[in-house]
């Protein structure tokens, strides 16, 4: 199948990670473009539930799939490359600490303390945001109900957001972090923030019509919202 009829795919044919585990070993992704317009996206997806989380990657050799123990996902380089900084950065923690930062992961012992210096200092590159949102992640404590986990979320997420101006694309052009989401799995509910409106939003799935055959579409308010107390 394409690219970019997978997600849909697995949305539409699987209740839990396990099952997509399943069909993922019968699944080839092809390099057909969505529009001849573009290249193919080089794309990761990362697929997750309660029980835990899987990263797929198409590669040129085929279909890669990883148990994601950190659960977290940046665009390059691929996930096993990602694990690998990860663990070389986190061994100076670990020596140097009494709490353990990722449990479950092995910890390689060829530390780079140029990897410790760019996470710490908030470099933009993926592998430097992969390593800083993961360790934020895993050390993050959030209290009991759903209104504090969403806004740790999004706590989390804003450690490695991207501001107009740090990363120059094209003349007068930035890199920016457009949206950042969540969404209850069990409640249905999506949580986003827009760059120039960080006022959490939600939509809530099941206050439309699920067995319609028309697309709901709901339009994102990117405009800032202010909650004026006088």
């Amino acid at each position: 199948m394409a690219q970019f009829e997978f997600i849909p795919y697995i949305l539409s044919q699987c209740a839990n990670i396990y099952e997509v585990k399943e069909k993922l070993s019968n699944i080839n992704i092809t390099n057909t473009r969505f529009s001849e317009k573009f290249p193919c996206a080089e794309l990761h997806w990362i697929i997750a539930d309660g029980n835990g989380a899987i990263t797929v990657e198409a590669m040129s050799d085929g279909l890669h799939i990883y148990d994601n123990e950190v659960g977290v996902l940046t665009n390059n380089p691929p996930f096993n490359q990602q694990m690998f900084f990860i663990k070389q950065l986190y061994l100076d923690f670990l020596l140097n600490s009494q709490k353990i930062y990722l449990p479950k992961v092995l910890i390689c012992r060829h530390t780079a303390e140029v990897w410790v210096l760019l996470v710490c200092q908030g470099n933009l590159s993926s592998a430097s945001r992969f390593a800083k949102v993961a360790f934020t992640k895993l050390n993050s404590i959030s209290g009991d109900t759903e209104m504090e986990s969403v806004s740790q979320f999004f706590h989390i997420l804003g450690a490695v957001d991207q501001q107009r101006g740090c990363c120059e694309v094209a003349d007068g052009k930035y890199e920016i972090t457009l949206y950042t989401s969540c969404c209850n799995a069990s409640k249905g509910i999506y949580y986003y923030t827009t760059y120039e409106n960080h006022q959490i939003n939600a939509v809530d799935m099941n206050k439309t019509d699920l067995e319609s055959s028309e697309l709901t579409r709901y339009t994102p308010i990117t405009s800032q919202q202010i909650n004026f107390q006088n």
